[in-house]
C-alpha cells in the first residue's frame, strides 16, 4: 500500500524520481511550482471575498446607520418642517404647475422692510359742495332752468356755482379756483348761455365766434362742447363747435366758414388755424374763458395762450374774461394779470370760508390779481366723501398686487369703475396688454388652465396721448357708457373729465406735483357722490404720506398688502394642484403668497412667450425709469432714481433679469470714460508743453493736426505749381 500511495503521490504530482539528495537545479525548479502554488493560493484568497461581496455589505453597510440617523431628529421640530422636496414634487406634476417655483425667484425674499407710515394731525381742508339754493333763484331764461333740471337733473347749486354765477352776469371779469369736481363747467356755461341767447340783435350762425373757451386736452373740449351744446337745446340759433387736435383740418375749416358762436378749442389747434384759416375772425368775441388754467401752463402752451390773446385783443371788441383752476400758481396768476381786468377772485376753501361756503375778494386795482388771502398757506382742497388710501409695496410686488386689488374689486364685488394712473404712454400699453392676457384672456397655450372663468368679461380699456384721436374718442365713450370697467391712462385724464361713477382711483405711479395728485383723485367722488383713492408706494417713497401732510392732505389710511393679495385667495385659477383641497378662503398668508407667485409666472410666461414682448417690456421698463429721473428736486429725498433696484423693478414688468441696456439714456454709463492706460500715458517733449498750454488757456480744440494738414497741402501746390 505504501509503494502504491507512493507512486500513487509521484502520479499526482507529477515529480519524476531522483536522489533523496537533490542538486541545486533541481530546487531552482521547485521554487518556481512552489510559487505557482502560492500564486494559485493567493487568488483562491482573492476570489474568497468576491464571493462573499454581498455578505459583507449587509454586515459593514452603512445604510441602516444612516436611515437610523435622521430618525432620532425626525421626532424633534426643528427637521419635520423641512422636508422641501415634498413640497416642491407635487408642484411639478399638475398641468404645468413646476413653473412658477422652477422658473421664478421668490417674491418674498430679499424685499427691504416695509415702515410704518407717519401720520401727523393736521386740519384738512374741507370744502361745502351743495348748497340749498335752486336755479330758479337766478335770473335766469325759464327754458334754461327747465333745461338744466330735467336735461342735467341737477337741482340745487353748488358752492362755486352760487358764488360764480351771479359775478359772471354782471359782467365781471372772474378768477374761480375751486376743487376739482365742484361743477365749474356749470359755473361758466349758464350765465355764458344766458347773455347770449338775449343778445340784441339775435345772434346769428354767420356772424362767427361769440364766444372762446380754451381747454387742455381733447377729452375735456368734447365734454366741455357736449355739456354746452345740451344747455344750447332751447336756444337753437347759437351754435358750438370744437377744433382740437386730430381731427381733419378740411372738417373743421368747412365748419368755421359755416359758422360757430361758441368756439371751444385746444390751445395748439387754434393757434394752428389762426395761422391758416382767413375765415377764422374774433371781432366779435365778447366771451374769453381759460378753463383749467394752471394745466394749460404746464403742458406748455402759454406761447399758444399769448398768440390767442394777441389774436383777440386785435379784434377790439370788449369782452368779458374768465379764469377757472382747481389750483392756483404762479403762472396762472400770471395769465390773470395780462387777460383779467379789475377781476373778482373766488375761492372755496374750508378753514377761510364764511356762512356761505366761500372766500371772495375784489382786486383794489385793476390787473392786480394774486392769491386770494388764505389761499397761498391753506393746502388744497379735495372732495369730503372722498376717501384716501395707500399701500406701501415692494418693487417686486407691484405687478401682482395692483392685478390682485383689479381682481377683487372686478370679481368679487359689482358696479366699480376703475381709473389706474400711470407715467408714461409705453406703461398704459404694456399693462393694458399684459392684465388683458392673463386676467380676462387664456393663459398662453402650455400654461395651466383656468379652472374658473371670470363670472364677466373684464373691461380693459387704455387712453393716453399717443393714441389717434379716433381711438381716443371712442375710448372715451365707451368708458362714459359703461357701467363696469377699468380705464389704464396717463395724466391726459386727470383734468377736468367728468368720469360718471368712478368709484376707485388707483395711482400706480406717483404724480410729481401736489396739483397733480390733487386732479387724480378728484376724478372720482364728485359733486358729492363717494369714492375711494389708492396710492402705490415702494418702502423707500413712504414719506411722500408726510409730504401730502404738510399740505394739510391729511385723511391718507394705510391698506396692508397682505389684504391685498388675500383676494387672490377667492380665485382658484391662481392656485397649484396641491393645495386644491384647501380652504378658498382661508386666511394663511403662506397659501396667498404662493398664489401671488403662481400670477407672477402667468405673467412673466407671457412676457417671454416672444421676443417682440420681451422688448416691449424693455421699453415699458425703460420709459418708467426715464420718468422717474425726471422729479423735481424738492421730490428728489423721496423719488430718487439710485434708490431703485432695477432687478426688482424689472420683476414688476414680468423680466426675469434686469436688462443691461438700460443706463445709456437715464443714468451716464461709466464704463464709456475713457480707459485706465490711456489715462496715465504721459506725453512727452513738445506734445506734453502743448497738452499743458491747451488745458490752461485753450478752448479744448486740438489745432495742430489741422496745421500739419495745412503745411502738407501748401508743399503739393508748391509741387504741383499751383498757387496755394
Amino acid at each position: 500500500m505504501e509503494t502504491e500511495d507512493g507512486l500513487l503521490i509521484n502520479a499526482h504530482s507529477s515529480v519524476p524520481p531522483g536522489p533523496s539528495q537533490h542538486p541545486k537545479g533541481w530546487k531552482t525548479r521547485s521554487k518556481p511550482q512552489r510559487r505557482g502554488e502560492e500564486k494559485k493560493t493567493v487568488k483562491r484568497k482573492l476570489e474568497q471575498p468576491q464571493e462573499v461581496v454581498p455578505l459583507k455589505r449587509k454586515s459593514v453597510s452603512p445604510s441602516p446607520q444612516t436611515k437610523q440617523l435622521p430618525k432620532k431628529p425626525k421626532s424633534g421640530l426643528k427637521i419635520s418642517g423641512q422636508p422641501t422636496p415634498p413640497s416642491k414634487k407635487p408642484l411639478t406634476d399638475a398641468n404645468g404647475g413646476s413653473r412658477p417655483f422652477v422658473k421664478t425667484s421668490s417674491l418674498f425674499k430679499n424685499n427691504p422692510e416695509i415702515p410704518d407710515i407717519q401720520r401727523t394731525s393736521v386740519k384738512q381742508v374741507q370744502e361745502k359742495i351743495f348748497t340749498s339754493d335752486s336755479f330758479d333763484q337766478l335770473k335766469l331764461h325759464p327754458h334754461l332752468v327747465s333745461t338744466i333740471t330735467s336735461v342735467l337733473k341737477i337741482s340745487n347749486m353748488t358752492s362755486v356755482q352760487k358764488q360764480t354765477i351771479p359775478v359772471l352776469l354782471e359782467g365781471r371779469d372772474a378768477l374761480v379756483r375751486s376743487q376739482t369736481g365742484s361743477g365749474k363747467t356749470l359755473a361758466y356755461g349758464v350765465p355764458l348761455v344766458q347773455s347770449l341767447q338775449r343778445a340784441e340783435p339775435k345772434i346769428q350762425r354767420s356772424d362767427g365766434p361769440y364766444a372762446l373757451v380754451l381747454v387742455p386736452t381733447r377729452e375735456l373740449a368734447l365734454q366741455s362742447f357736449e355739456t354746452i351744446q345740451k344747455l344750447l337745446k332751447p336756444f337753437a340759433w347759437i351754435v358750438p363747435g370744437v377744433l382740437m387736435g386730430g381731427e381733419k383740418k378740411k372738417s373743421e375749416k368747412s365748419r368755421i366758414r359755416k359758422g360757430i358762436n361758441i368756439l371751444i378749442a385746444t390751445p395748439g389747434r387754434l393757434v394752428d388755424h389762426i395761422n391758416s384759416t382767413k375765415c377764422l375772425h374774433f371781432h366779435r368775441v365778447r366771451w374769453l374763458i381759460l378753463d383749467e388754467a394752471d394745466r394749460i401752463l404746464d403742458l406748455g402752451f402759454e406761447k399758444a395762450v399769448t398768440a390767442i390773446l394777441n389774436a383777440v385783443n386785435a379784434g377790439g371788441e370788449k369782452r368779458q374774461n374768465v379764469l377757472l383752476s382747481a389750483t392756483l400758481t404762479e403762472g396762472v396768476s400770471r395769465l390773470a394779470d395780462i387777460s383779467l381786468q379789475n377781476p373778482v377772485s373766488i375761492s372755496m376753501a374750508g378753514e377761510s370760508q364764511g356762512s356761505d361756503g366761500a372766500h371772495l375778494r375784489v382786486t383794489a386795482r385793476e390787473g392786480d390779481v394774486g392769491p386770494p388771502t388764505g389761499v397761498e398757506g391753506e393746502g388744497f382742497a379735495v372732495p369730503e366723501e372722498l376717501q384716501q388710501n395707500v399701500v406701501v409695496v415692494p418693487s417686486k410686488l407691484r405687478l401682482v398686487t395692483l392685478a390682485a386689488f383689479v381682481l377683487g374689486k372686478f370679481k368679487f364685488e359689482k358696479r366699480n369703475k376703475m381709473v389706474v394712473f400711470f407715467s408714461s404712454c409705453e406703461q398704459v400699453d404694456f399693462h393694458h396688454a399684459l392684465f388683458r392676457k392673463v386676467l380676462d384672456g387664456d393663459p398662453e397655450p402650455g400654461g395651466p388652465k383656468q379652472s374658473q372663468p371670470l363670472s364677466s368679461p373684464l373691461a380693459l380699456l387704455r387712453l393716453h396721448g399717443d393714441m389717434k384721436q379716433e381711438e381716443r374718442t371712442s375710448v372715451f365713450q365707451d368708458f362714459l357708457r359703461s357701467k363696469e370697467g377699468v380705464l389704464f391712462c396717463t395724466d391726459v385724464a386727470a383734468r377736468g373729465l367728468d368720469l360718471p361713477r368712478v368709484t376707485w382711483i388707483v395711482q400706480y405711479n406717483p404724480p410729481a406735483s401736489l396739483a397733480e395728485y390733487v386732479h387724480r383723485i378728484g376724478r372720482t367722488a364728485r359733486i358729492g357722490s363717494r369714492g375711494n383713492s389708492l396710492l402705490v408706494l415702494t418702502p423707500s417713497e413712504a414719506e411722500y404720506v408726510t409730504f401730502l401732510a404738510s399740505h394739510k392732505i391729511n385723511s391718507v389710511l394705510e391698506m396692508k398688502m397682505e389684504s391685498v393679495l388675500s383676494s387672490l385667495m377667492k380665485d382658484d385659477r391662481f392656485v397649484g394642484s396641491h393645495w386644491r383641497n384647501k380652504n378658498a378662503h382661508s386666511a394663511d398668508p403662506q397659501e396667498a403668497h404662493r398664489r401671488a407667485t403662481v400670477l407672477q409666472t402667468e405673467f412673466e410666461n407671457y412676457v417671454h412667450s416672444s421676443p417682440e414682448m420681451v422688448q416691449w417690456a424693455k421699453k415699458a421698463l425703460q420709459s418708467f425709469i426715464r420718468s422717474y429721473a425726471t422729479y423735481p428736486a424738492s421730490l428728489k429725498h423721496i423719488f430718487h432714481i439710485r434708490s431703485l433696484h432695477l432687478g426688482h423693478v424689472a420683476k414688476s414688468f414680468g423680466l426675469r433679469d434686469a436688462p443691461r441696456n438700460l443706463r445709456d439714456s437715464t443714468i451716464p454709463d461709466r464704463r464709456k470714460k475713457q480707459k485706465r492706460h490711456d489715462v496715465l500715458k504721459k506725453p512727452h517733449g513738445k506734445g506734453r508743453l502743448a497738452k499743458m498750454l491747451q488745458s490752461e488757456y485753450s478752448s479744448g480744440l486740438d489745432r495742430a493736426p489741422s496745421k500739419v494738414k495745412w503745411k502738407k497741402k501748401v508743399a503739393k501746390d508748391r509741387i504741383q505749381g499751383t498757387p496755394s
